[in-house]
C-alpha cells in the first residue's frame, strides 16, 4: 500500500502541468496525456484529443515528460483506456466485433484492401490493445504501433490518428502478406522484413515468436 500511496502522490504532482507527459505502464505501453488526476486508487487522464479515460493507479509506474507536440484534434479520433478486451477468435460474430473500439475504421480499411477485419482487430489487440496514443521505448505509436520509417513510407503524419494510422498499418501488413504467408509476415510486422529475409523465415526471437502464436490464437488457428 505504502508504494501506492508514493506513486499517487507523485502523480499529484504533476496533476496541474500544462504540458504532455507520458504515463509508463507496468505492461511497457506508455500512453501521452494533456493531464491526469488522481481519486482514491483510481487515476483519470485528459487526453488532447478529447474526452478522459479512468484506470486503476496501481497500473503506472512512472511518468515522464513527453517530448512530441500534440497534433490539432482530429474529428474521428476515438480514445479509450487501458482495459481487457476479450480474444479475437474464428468464430465471433460480426455484431460483437462491430462493438470493438474503432470498427468502423477497421471494416472500412478491411474492404478496402480486401483482408479479414478479425486478422486487424487482432493485430491491434496485440499491439496496442486499442490504446490511440500507445507508444512503445522503440518509438512505435498508435493503434497499429507504426514505426517512424513505416509512417513515412504510407505518407502518415500523424500516427496517433486512428484513421490514418489504421489505414497505413493494414497497407502495410497487406504488401507484406503479398510477399509472405500469414505467419511469417506477421513475424515481419513486428520485427522487420530484413530479419524475416535474414534469417529466412521466423526468427529466434521469442518476443517475435510469442507475437505470432498470440495473434494466431485470436484467430483460433
Amino acid at each position: 500500500m505504502l508504494w501506492i500511496l508514493a506513486l499517487a502522490s507523485s502523480l499529484l504532482m504533476f496533476a496541474n502541468v500544462a504540458s504532455a507527459e507520458i504515463l509508463v505502464f507496468k505492461t511497457g505501453r506508455t500512453m501521452s496525456v494533456q493531464s491526469y488526476r488522481i481519486h482514491g486508487d483510481m487515476a483519470t487522464a485528459v487526453l488532447s484529443a478529447g474526452g478522459e479515460v479512468s484506470f486503476p493507479a496501481a497500473m503506472v509506474t512512472r511518468v515522464d515528460r513527453d517530448e512530441v507536440p500534440y497534433p490539432e484534434p482530429v474529428a474521428e479520433v476515438a480514445i479509450v483506456a487501458p482495459r481487457p478486451v476479450a480474444p479475437v477468435m474464428a468464430g465471433v460474430a460480426d455484431e460483437a466485433l462491430a462493438a470493438r473500439p474503432f470498427a468502423h475504421l477497421i471494416s472500412s480499411a478491411a474492404v478496402t484492401h480486401d483482408l479479414d477485419a478479425r486478422l486487424i482487430h487482432a493485430v491491434i489487440e496485440q499491439e496496442s490493445n486499442y490504446v490511440a496514443r500507445a507508444r512503445s521505448k522503440k518509438g512505435a505509436r498508435g493503434l497499429m504501433q507504426l514505426m517512424p520509417a513505416t509512417a513515412r513510407q504510407y505518407g502518415v503524419s500523424n500516427s496517433y490518428d486512428p484513421k490514418s494510422n489504421i489505414e497505413a498499418g493494414v497497407r502495410h501488413l497487406k504488401d507484406l502478406m503479398s510477399r509472405l504467408e500469414l505467419s511469417t509476415a506477421l513475424a515481419a510486422y513486428n520485427a522487420g522484413e530484413g530479419t524475416i529475409r535474414r534469417y529466412g523465415g521466423l526468427p529466434p526471437f521469442p518476443e517475435t515468436q510469442n507475437y505470432v502464436r498470440r495473434i494466431l490464437q485470436r484467430l483460433g488457428r
